[in-house]
């Protein structure tokens, strides 16, 4: 994590700075890209996975999984944890990477790094397009709602943004996408739209909690549990629940993609990962609570600090475990994507969702099948 600067510099200054790092990015395909902060949690992400057998498919010899250490990948965080995503994989071996933003995690997964992932619909959703449907596809849902902009108290409408520096995990994720649409929405221009009436910055959440505290950011758009812990740890206030914003209050932030090739070459190995996530999620369902003191004991164990029983509590109140991906609403959010100025045109998304391995996981489980919205396979 970057220190803190010990005063905040001037406006213009970052601004202009800003302005010429986005437009870098955006050359070299940035919603693709991200510095990113990956670090392994279990085993070493370079094992390669084994050959492809026979046209079914063979079991890998390893999985490689990227999630972050949010309430968010609250299923991902418990199934690591508790061996339950290795017990459902048998004899192929875990292997996990921590991120804290889903292009990082996109870049990992293009390079060959991981195999599959838990991030937000944005980047999944432009990765597929820019590769023109060879990167990754959508496999299972696995969290809705949990993200806000949380600001400072003194602001309480959208027109009071201008002049602000309000922050998002990483340029192209799920958040900068919300966040950016939003101020579009309500005339504020930023670096992606020919303008700075609102400075965006792009960083970890544990830097934008602590730069908030010091008055260096003004707010953030940011998933749980860190916009529960801006206002309850640093005294923010929540000025949009993104689940407003949605229709029937619902929106996708979380959920689990594989790259295309590792998904063609090993769909059972898949296949077992989603009996796992399946698993994880009615953990969850049957008992929040003891669900609840296990993933904050992962999250301590992953950063370094538990959260506390406040945090906890607000942010699991904000989020459904769900594998449904809720695939009716990603063309919104592809079109949500230009509106913010990271997209020239709606991205061409048919094809994004397989869902034929998690229904037949949800079949034998007795549970009813998820909808591909005609985006897919199901």
């Amino acid at each position: 994590m970057l220190a803190a600067p010990s005063r905040r510099p001037s406006r213009h200054r970052r601004s202009t700075n800003r302005l010429a790092a986005v437009a870098t990015a955006a050359a070299a395909a940035v919603l693709l890209a991200g510095c990113g902060s990956g670090s392994s949690s279990a085993g070493s992400s370079s094992a390669a996975p084994a050959a492809s057998g026979a046209a079914g498919g063979t079991a890998a010899a390893t999985l490689r999984l990227g999630y972050f250490a949010n309430v968010t990948h609250a299923a991902a965080v418990l199934g690591v944890a508790d061996g339950g995503f290795q017990k459902a994989l048998g004899s192929t071996k875990l292997e996990t990477q921590v991120f804290n933003a889903g292009p990082a995690a996109i870049e990992a997964l293009n390079a060959g790094a991981i195999d599959a992932a838990f991030l937000g619909p944005s980047p999944a959703i432009n990765a597929y397009a820019k590769s023109k449907g060879e990167s990754l596809r959508i496999v299972a849902g696995a969290t809705d709602n949990g993200a806000s902009l949380v600001v400072k108290p003194s602001i309480t409408s959208a027109g009071q943004l201008k002049g602000t520096t309000i922050a998002t995990p990483q340029l192209g994720g799920t958040q900068d996408v919300a966040l950016r649409t939003y101020l579009a929405q309500n005339g504020l221009k930023t670096q992606t739209t020919g303008g700075s009436d609102v400075d965006v910055v792009n960083q970890d959440n544990s830097q934008t909690l602590d730069l908030f505290r010091s008055g260096q950011v003004d707010g953030g758009w940011l998933p749980e549990p860190w916009a529960s812990r801006l206002v309850i740890d640093a005294g923010a206030k929540v000025l949009v629940d993104e689940a407003t914003l949605w229709p029937q209050k619902r929106f996708p932030t979380t959920i689990v993609v594989v790259a295309k090739g590792y998904l063609d070459a090993h769909p059972d190995t898949v296949q077992a990962l989603l009996t796992g996530e399946v698993a994880e999620a009615g953990v969850i369902a049957q008992d929040p609570t003891a669900a609840q003191a296990k993933i904050n004991d992962a999250i301590g164990q992953l950063t370094g600090k538990k959260l506390s029983d406040a945090v906890m509590a607000a942010s699991f109140k904000n989020i459904q475990v769900t594998v449904d991906p809720m695939a009716s609403t990603y063309q919104a959010s592809g079109e949500h994507a230009v509106t913010a100025g990271l997209l020239k045109t709606a991205p061409d998304i048919q094809g994004i969702f397989d869902l034929r391995l998690l229904n037949k996981v949800l079949a034998a489980a007795g549970k009813p099948a998820v909808s591909a919205a005609s985006l897919g396979q199901e």
